[in-house]
Protein backbone atom coordinates (compact mmCIF):
# COMPACT_ATOMS: atom_id res chain seq x y z
CA UNK A 1 0.00 0.00 0.00
CA UNK A 2 1.13 3.28 -1.36
CA UNK A 3 2.81 5.22 2.23
CA UNK A 4 0.66 8.62 3.07
CA UNK A 5 2.92 11.15 1.76
CA UNK A 6 3.02 15.18 1.86
CA UNK A 7 0.40 17.33 3.28
CA UNK A 8 -1.25 14.61 4.76
CA UNK A 9 1.69 14.40 6.89
CA UNK A 10 2.36 18.09 7.43
CA UNK A 11 0.16 19.82 9.89
CA UNK A 12 -1.61 22.88 9.19
CA UNK A 13 -3.94 22.97 12.30
CA UNK A 14 -3.50 22.95 16.31
CA UNK A 15 -5.10 21.92 19.03
CA UNK A 16 -4.16 23.87 22.52
CA UNK A 17 -5.42 22.42 25.52
CA UNK A 18 -6.11 24.58 28.32
CA UNK A 19 -6.82 22.32 31.97
CA UNK A 20 -7.92 25.25 34.29
CA UNK A 21 -11.31 24.59 35.13
CA UNK A 22 -13.73 26.18 37.79
CA UNK A 23 -14.59 22.48 38.97
CA UNK A 24 -14.94 18.94 37.47
CA UNK A 25 -18.25 18.47 35.81
CA UNK A 26 -19.57 14.85 37.45
CA UNK A 27 -19.45 13.32 33.29
CA UNK A 28 -16.07 14.72 32.42
CA UNK A 29 -13.13 12.70 32.21
CA UNK A 30 -10.73 15.00 30.62
CA UNK A 31 -7.21 16.23 31.87
CA UNK A 32 -8.19 19.21 33.71
CA UNK A 33 -7.08 21.40 36.49
CA UNK A 34 -9.75 22.71 39.28
CA UNK A 35 -9.31 26.37 40.85
CA UNK A 36 -12.06 26.96 42.33
CA UNK A 37 -14.11 30.05 41.53
CA UNK A 38 -12.67 33.29 40.93
CA UNK A 39 -9.34 32.49 39.94
CA UNK A 40 -8.24 33.27 36.24
CA UNK A 41 -6.36 35.15 34.05
CA UNK A 42 -3.12 37.26 35.25
CA UNK A 43 -4.39 37.04 38.92
CA UNK A 44 -3.69 33.68 39.64
CA UNK A 45 0.03 32.52 39.09
CA UNK A 46 -0.52 28.56 37.95
CA UNK A 47 -2.37 29.62 34.87
CA UNK A 48 0.36 32.26 33.65
CA UNK A 49 2.99 29.79 34.26
CA UNK A 50 0.88 26.83 32.67
CA UNK A 51 1.08 29.36 29.62
CA UNK A 52 4.96 29.93 30.21
CA UNK A 53 4.88 26.32 30.00
CA UNK A 54 3.11 25.59 26.80
CA UNK A 55 4.77 28.41 24.83
CA UNK A 56 7.94 26.75 26.05
CA UNK A 57 6.47 23.40 24.31
CA UNK A 58 5.27 25.47 21.07
CA UNK A 59 8.98 27.30 20.25
CA UNK A 60 11.36 23.89 20.60
CA UNK A 61 8.39 21.66 18.37
CA UNK A 62 10.20 20.56 14.93
CA UNK A 63 8.03 22.98 12.37
CA UNK A 64 7.24 22.39 9.02
CA UNK A 65 7.14 25.09 6.15
CA UNK A 66 3.26 24.71 6.43
CA UNK A 67 1.33 27.85 8.09
CA UNK A 68 -1.74 27.15 10.66
CA UNK A 69 -5.26 27.38 8.88
CA UNK A 70 -7.01 26.13 12.06
CA UNK A 71 -6.48 26.71 15.84
CA UNK A 72 -8.54 25.64 18.47
CA UNK A 73 -7.99 26.91 22.03
CA UNK A 74 -9.76 23.51 24.09
CA UNK A 75 -10.07 22.22 27.72
CA UNK A 76 -10.54 23.01 30.34
CA UNK A 77 -12.46 26.34 30.16
CA UNK A 78 -10.01 28.34 28.12
CA UNK A 79 -12.16 31.10 28.77
CA UNK A 80 -10.62 31.56 32.04
CA UNK A 81 -7.51 33.25 30.56
CA UNK A 82 -6.60 36.64 30.57
CA UNK A 83 -6.73 38.49 27.08
CA UNK A 84 -2.91 38.79 27.40
CA UNK A 85 -2.26 35.09 27.98
CA UNK A 86 -4.47 34.24 25.27
CA UNK A 87 -1.87 36.49 22.85
CA UNK A 88 1.33 35.29 24.57
CA UNK A 89 0.46 31.10 22.82
CA UNK A 90 -0.95 32.98 19.99
CA UNK A 91 2.40 35.15 19.38
CA UNK A 92 4.28 31.86 19.87
CA UNK A 93 2.00 30.01 17.19
CA UNK A 94 2.90 32.51 14.53
CA UNK A 95 6.23 32.56 15.43
CA UNK A 96 7.09 29.22 15.14
CA UNK A 97 4.69 28.00 12.54
CA UNK A 98 2.80 31.46 11.21
CA UNK A 99 -1.19 31.88 10.89
CA UNK A 100 -2.13 32.56 7.63
CA UNK A 101 -4.40 35.63 7.29
CA UNK A 102 -8.02 33.66 7.11
CA UNK A 103 -7.45 31.03 9.96
CA UNK A 104 -9.97 29.71 11.80
CA UNK A 105 -9.37 30.39 15.57
CA UNK A 106 -12.03 28.87 17.98
CA UNK A 107 -11.59 28.95 21.69
CA UNK A 108 -14.41 27.13 24.03
CA UNK A 109 -16.05 29.54 26.45
CA UNK A 110 -18.03 28.93 29.68
CA UNK A 111 -21.03 30.90 30.59
CA UNK A 112 -20.16 33.03 33.40
CA UNK A 113 -16.17 33.33 33.12
CA UNK A 114 -16.30 36.37 30.90
CA UNK A 115 -17.34 39.79 29.85
CA UNK A 116 -17.72 41.64 27.05
CA UNK A 117 -14.39 43.66 27.41
CA UNK A 118 -12.34 40.33 27.20
CA UNK A 119 -14.42 38.39 24.03
CA UNK A 120 -13.15 42.28 22.86
CA UNK A 121 -10.16 41.77 23.55
CA UNK A 122 -9.76 38.11 22.39
CA UNK A 123 -11.61 38.80 19.25
CA UNK A 124 -9.00 41.86 18.61
CA UNK A 125 -6.43 38.73 18.68
CA UNK A 126 -8.30 36.93 15.92
CA UNK A 127 -10.80 34.88 17.59
CA UNK A 128 -13.51 34.28 15.07
CA UNK A 129 -15.29 31.17 16.27
CA UNK A 130 -16.68 30.79 20.01
CA UNK A 131 -17.42 27.17 21.18
CA UNK A 132 -20.23 27.72 24.19
CA UNK A 133 -20.56 25.28 26.97
CA UNK A 134 -24.54 25.88 27.21
CA UNK A 135 -25.19 21.59 27.56
CA UNK A 136 -28.94 22.31 28.78
CA UNK A 137 -31.49 25.19 29.32
CA UNK A 138 -32.68 23.75 32.85
CA UNK A 139 -30.89 25.25 36.32
CA UNK A 140 -31.82 21.94 37.92
CA UNK A 141 -29.82 19.75 35.07
CA UNK A 142 -27.30 22.00 35.20
CA UNK A 143 -26.90 21.68 38.97
CA UNK A 144 -27.18 17.62 38.00
CA UNK A 145 -23.92 17.85 35.98
CA UNK A 146 -21.97 19.79 38.21
CA UNK A 147 -22.13 22.89 35.53
CA UNK A 148 -21.21 26.14 37.79
CA UNK A 149 -23.34 28.48 35.31
CA UNK A 150 -27.52 28.60 35.01
CA UNK A 151 -29.25 29.60 32.23
CA UNK A 152 -29.37 33.17 32.94
CA UNK A 153 -25.55 33.09 32.54
CA UNK A 154 -26.32 31.43 29.30
CA UNK A 155 -28.34 34.33 27.42
CA UNK A 156 -25.92 36.71 29.24
CA UNK A 157 -22.85 34.84 27.61
CA UNK A 158 -24.50 35.00 24.20
CA UNK A 159 -25.43 39.10 24.65
CA UNK A 160 -21.93 39.60 24.99
CA UNK A 161 -21.22 37.38 22.20
CA UNK A 162 -23.32 39.75 19.74
CA UNK A 163 -22.25 43.13 21.54
CA UNK A 164 -18.66 41.73 20.82
CA UNK A 165 -19.54 41.16 16.93
CA UNK A 166 -18.87 37.66 17.40
CA UNK A 167 -20.78 36.11 14.69
CA UNK A 168 -19.88 32.49 14.28
CA UNK A 169 -20.68 30.76 17.45
CA UNK A 170 -21.80 27.50 18.57
CA UNK A 171 -23.27 26.02 21.32
CA UNK A 172 -22.99 22.25 23.10
CA UNK A 173 -26.08 20.17 24.45
CA UNK A 174 -25.88 16.67 25.84
CA UNK A 175 -28.91 14.58 26.01
CA UNK A 176 -29.46 11.65 28.37
CA UNK A 177 -28.49 13.54 31.56
CA UNK A 178 -29.91 11.99 34.78
CA UNK A 179 -33.73 12.84 35.02
CA UNK A 180 -33.74 14.22 31.95
CA UNK A 181 -37.04 14.14 30.12
CA UNK A 182 -38.09 13.70 26.48
CA UNK A 183 -40.14 17.60 27.11
CA UNK A 184 -36.59 18.97 28.91
CA UNK A 185 -34.35 17.76 25.36
CA UNK A 186 -37.12 19.63 23.08
CA UNK A 187 -36.92 22.62 24.99
CA UNK A 188 -33.34 22.33 25.39
CA UNK A 189 -32.97 21.97 21.93
CA UNK A 190 -35.75 24.85 21.21
CA UNK A 191 -34.09 27.02 23.27
CA UNK A 192 -31.19 26.58 21.51
CA UNK A 193 -32.14 27.18 17.62
CA UNK A 194 -33.60 30.17 19.12
CA UNK A 195 -30.29 31.96 19.91
CA UNK A 196 -29.38 31.73 16.81
CA UNK A 197 -26.27 30.05 16.50
CA UNK A 198 -24.36 29.01 14.07
CA UNK A 199 -22.99 25.92 14.46
CA UNK A 200 -24.76 23.12 17.30
CA UNK A 201 -23.29 19.91 18.61
CA UNK A 202 -25.77 17.46 19.79
CA UNK A 203 -24.25 14.78 22.12
CA UNK A 204 -25.20 11.86 23.79
CA UNK A 205 -24.08 11.22 27.35
CA UNK A 206 -21.37 8.75 27.66
CA UNK A 207 -20.45 7.07 31.14
CA UNK A 208 -17.20 7.42 31.47
CA UNK A 209 -15.45 4.57 34.54
CA UNK A 210 -13.36 7.74 36.32
CA UNK A 211 -16.31 10.55 36.62
CA UNK A 212 -18.70 10.69 38.97
CA UNK A 213 -21.26 9.80 36.98
CA UNK A 214 -19.32 6.81 35.76
CA UNK A 215 -19.38 5.91 39.55
CA UNK A 216 -23.29 6.36 40.13
CA UNK A 217 -25.32 5.53 37.31
CA UNK A 218 -25.63 2.27 34.94
CA UNK A 219 -26.51 2.91 31.22
CA UNK A 220 -30.15 2.49 30.32
CA UNK A 221 -31.28 2.65 34.17
CA UNK A 222 -32.72 4.99 36.11
CA UNK A 223 -32.19 7.85 36.50
CA UNK A 224 -30.31 8.09 33.09
CA UNK A 225 -32.64 7.35 30.14
CA UNK A 226 -34.07 4.31 28.70
CA UNK A 227 -32.33 3.21 25.44
CA UNK A 228 -35.24 3.74 23.60
CA UNK A 229 -35.60 7.27 25.00
CA UNK A 230 -32.10 8.06 24.09
CA UNK A 231 -32.69 6.90 20.72
CA UNK A 232 -35.86 9.18 20.65
CA UNK A 233 -34.16 12.08 22.08
CA UNK A 234 -31.49 11.71 18.83
CA UNK A 235 -34.25 11.57 16.31
CA UNK A 236 -35.90 14.58 17.74
CA UNK A 237 -32.32 16.33 17.95
CA UNK A 238 -32.17 15.38 14.19
CA UNK A 239 -35.60 17.01 13.31
CA UNK A 240 -35.76 19.72 15.25
CA UNK A 241 -31.99 21.29 14.09
CA UNK A 242 -32.03 20.06 10.68
CA UNK A 243 -35.84 22.09 9.76
CA UNK A 244 -34.16 24.79 11.74
CA UNK A 245 -31.75 25.25 8.54
CA UNK A 246 -28.76 23.55 9.75
CA UNK A 247 -27.20 20.73 8.09
CA UNK A 248 -26.34 17.59 9.88
CA UNK A 249 -22.80 17.20 8.71
CA UNK A 250 -21.45 14.84 11.39
CA UNK A 251 -23.19 12.35 13.76
CA UNK A 252 -23.31 14.98 16.44
CA UNK A 253 -23.19 18.35 14.38
CA UNK A 254 -25.20 20.43 12.71
CA UNK A 255 -23.93 23.60 11.01
CA UNK A 256 -25.83 26.89 9.25
CA UNK A 257 -24.35 26.73 5.31
CA UNK A 258 -20.62 27.50 5.53
CA UNK A 259 -20.56 27.52 9.01
CA UNK A 260 -18.79 23.74 9.29
CA UNK A 261 -16.27 23.60 11.82
CA UNK A 262 -13.04 23.40 10.07
CA UNK A 263 -11.17 22.08 12.94
CA UNK A 264 -13.01 19.07 13.79
CA UNK A 265 -13.02 18.28 10.29
CA UNK A 266 -8.94 17.71 10.15
CA UNK A 267 -10.06 15.41 12.59
CA UNK A 268 -12.90 13.50 10.64
CA UNK A 269 -10.45 13.29 7.99
CA UNK A 270 -7.50 12.07 9.49
CA UNK A 271 -5.60 14.73 8.39
CA UNK A 272 -2.30 16.02 10.71
CA UNK A 273 -2.40 17.98 13.39
CA UNK A 274 -0.14 19.62 16.14
CA UNK A 275 -1.01 19.37 19.89
CA UNK A 276 0.03 21.06 22.96
CA UNK A 277 -0.60 21.23 26.35
CA UNK A 278 -1.22 19.03 29.50
CA UNK A 279 -3.03 15.76 28.06
CA UNK A 280 -2.98 17.28 24.30
CA UNK A 281 -2.90 14.81 21.26
CA UNK A 282 -0.83 15.45 18.25
CA UNK A 283 -0.93 13.39 14.70
CA UNK A 284 2.25 14.52 12.91
CA UNK A 285 4.05 12.72 10.03
CA UNK A 286 2.33 9.64 10.80
CA UNK A 287 3.37 9.22 14.45
CA UNK A 288 0.40 10.03 17.29
CA UNK A 289 1.36 11.03 20.53
CA UNK A 290 -0.64 12.25 23.83
CA UNK A 291 1.07 14.37 26.43
CA UNK A 292 1.39 13.89 30.25
CA UNK A 293 -2.18 14.05 31.69
CA UNK A 294 -1.27 16.24 34.83
CA UNK A 295 0.86 19.49 35.44
CA UNK A 296 3.23 18.15 37.03
CA UNK A 297 4.15 15.49 34.46
CA UNK A 298 3.74 17.56 31.69
CA UNK A 299 6.12 20.13 33.07
CA UNK A 300 8.38 17.30 33.61
CA UNK A 301 8.15 15.89 29.93
CA UNK A 302 8.46 19.73 28.38
CA UNK A 303 11.50 20.23 30.66
CA UNK A 304 12.87 17.09 29.19
CA UNK A 305 12.19 17.70 25.44
CA UNK A 306 13.84 21.44 26.11
CA UNK A 307 16.74 19.48 27.57
CA UNK A 308 16.93 17.57 23.76
CA UNK A 309 16.16 20.55 22.04
CA UNK A 310 18.96 22.55 23.51
CA UNK A 311 21.29 19.54 22.68
CA UNK A 312 20.31 19.55 19.26
CA UNK A 313 21.24 23.14 18.74
CA UNK A 314 24.50 22.50 19.99
CA UNK A 315 25.52 19.19 18.19
CA UNK A 316 23.41 19.29 14.99
CA UNK A 317 24.10 15.76 14.78
CA UNK A 318 21.57 14.86 17.03
CA UNK A 319 18.01 14.34 15.99
CA UNK A 320 15.22 16.69 17.34
CA UNK A 321 11.79 16.09 16.48
CA UNK A 322 10.43 18.60 19.62
CA UNK A 323 7.79 15.46 20.87
CA UNK A 324 10.56 12.65 21.00
CA UNK A 325 9.55 10.60 23.72
CA UNK A 326 9.20 6.82 23.85
CA UNK A 327 5.57 6.13 24.00
CA UNK A 328 5.06 7.97 20.24
CA UNK A 329 3.58 5.73 18.07
CA UNK A 330 4.40 5.22 14.10
CA UNK A 331 0.93 4.20 12.62
CA UNK A 332 1.44 1.83 9.62
CA UNK A 333 -0.51 2.35 6.21
CA UNK A 334 -3.09 -0.15 6.95
CA UNK A 335 -3.95 1.53 10.57
CA UNK A 336 -4.24 5.01 9.09
CA UNK A 337 -6.34 3.41 6.11
CA UNK A 338 -8.37 2.16 9.07
CA UNK A 339 -8.89 5.15 10.91
CA UNK A 340 -9.39 6.89 7.79
CA UNK A 341 -12.44 5.14 6.22
CA UNK A 342 -13.89 5.05 10.73
CA UNK A 343 -13.80 8.58 10.87
CA UNK A 344 -14.93 9.50 7.14
CA UNK A 345 -18.38 7.72 8.01
CA UNK A 346 -19.03 9.90 10.62
CA UNK A 347 -19.66 12.49 7.69
CA UNK A 348 -22.39 13.20 5.92
CA UNK A 349 -20.72 13.35 2.79
CA UNK A 350 -18.69 10.48 3.67
CA UNK A 351 -15.17 9.41 1.60
CA UNK A 352 -13.87 11.41 -0.76
CA UNK A 353 -12.25 8.56 -3.48
CA UNK A 354 -10.15 11.00 -5.23
CA UNK A 355 -8.79 11.87 -2.01
CA UNK A 356 -8.30 8.89 -0.93
CA UNK A 357 -6.64 7.64 -4.31
CA UNK A 358 -3.94 10.49 -3.84
CA UNK A 359 -2.86 9.43 -0.19
CA UNK A 360 -3.53 5.34 -0.68
CA UNK A 361 -3.07 4.75 -4.02
CA UNK A 362 -5.77 4.39 -6.58
CA UNK A 363 -5.42 0.55 -6.51
CA UNK A 364 -6.69 0.56 -2.77
CA UNK A 365 -9.84 3.24 -3.20
CA UNK A 366 -10.95 0.91 -6.30
CA UNK A 367 -10.79 -2.15 -3.79
CA UNK A 368 -12.44 -0.07 -1.26
CA UNK A 369 -15.11 1.28 -3.79
CA UNK A 370 -15.85 -2.26 -5.04
CA UNK A 371 -16.51 -3.41 -1.15
CA UNK A 372 -18.48 -1.02 -0.22
CA UNK A 373 -20.78 -1.08 -3.23
CA UNK A 374 -23.06 -3.82 -2.04
CA UNK A 375 -24.03 -0.99 0.75
CA UNK A 376 -24.66 1.86 -1.56
CA UNK A 377 -27.85 3.56 -0.88
CA UNK A 378 -30.07 4.32 -4.12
Amino acid sequence: MKRPIGNYCIPSSAYVHIPFCRRRCYYCDFPISVVGDNKKGDNYSPIQEYVEVICEEINITKSFDRPLETIFFGGGTPSLLSVSQLNQILDALEQKFRIVANAEISIEMDPGTFDLEQVQGYKSLGINRVSLGVQAFQDELLKVCGRTHNVSDIYKAVDILHQAGIVNFSIDLISGLPHQTLEQWQTSLEAGIAISPTHISSYDLVLEPVTAFGRYYQPGNPPLPTDETAAQMYRMAQQLISISGYEHYEISNYAKPDYQCGHNRVYWENRPYYGFGMGAASYVAGERFTRPPTRKEYYQWVQSVDRQYKLSLQDPSLKHQGINTSNNYLETNQECLLETLMLGFRLADGINLSTLSQRFGQQTAEQILIYLQPYQKY
